[in-house]
């Protein structure tokens, strides 16, 4: 079966809950799914979650376990480059149907891996692959180059009333 390239980017809550949507479906169809994190680190529901799922599904973090804002460090740049890596070598061995990149968008708009570098792993993709791209900022190269792609947009959410992020909600 062909694969395409989905992108879910906005500024509203759901990228990532969508991109755990089609891990959850494909693994119910009997393929195998690759979850890379850009900028996370630590065991959160949905890590714990999709552990259930055992062998199905492959989860890897490429992040420092804190919020990373303006001027990322040496460790975020080391750690990014590495899930590129990462991801490019699976890709190429093979093993994966479906490929989520979690917040991505947000790696490059940050200058953690270059929009080049994440094209070419769009061209070089295998052609059954499905690849998801999560995160906000998704650059316009990237949304001309998917076959897919949804904005989320933040209309109205409890935050603004001073609701912390909950656990097994938002965390």
């Amino acid at each position: 079966m062909k694969g395409y390239v989905q992108v879910y980017t906005g500024d509203g809550k759901g990228k990532t809950t969508a991109s755990l949507g089609i891990c959850v479906r494909a693994i119910g169809a009997g393929r195998r799914v690759l979850l890379v994190q850009f900028l996370k680190r630590g065991n959160f529901s949905e890590i714990k979650g999709l552990g259930y799922f055992g062998k199905r599904v492959r989860i890897k973090q490429f992040g420092s376990g804190r919020f990373v804002r303006g001027n990322p460090g040496k460790e975020d740049r080391e750690l990014a480059a590495a899930g590129l890596r990462y991801v490019k070598e699976k890709m190429k061995t093979g093993g994966y149907d479906v490929v989520i990149l979690d917040e991505i968008n947000v790696a490059m708009d940050m200058g953690l891996v270059s929009v080049a570098q994440v094209l070419d792993l769009l061209s070089n993709r295998p052609a059954n692959v499905e690849l998801v791209l999560t995160g906000r900022y998704a650059p316009e190269e990237i949304v001309d180059a998917a076959d897919l792609v949804t904005e989320c947009r933040m209309v109205k959410h409890y935050f603004s009333k001073g609701v912390k992020a909950r656990r097994g909600i938002e965390k």
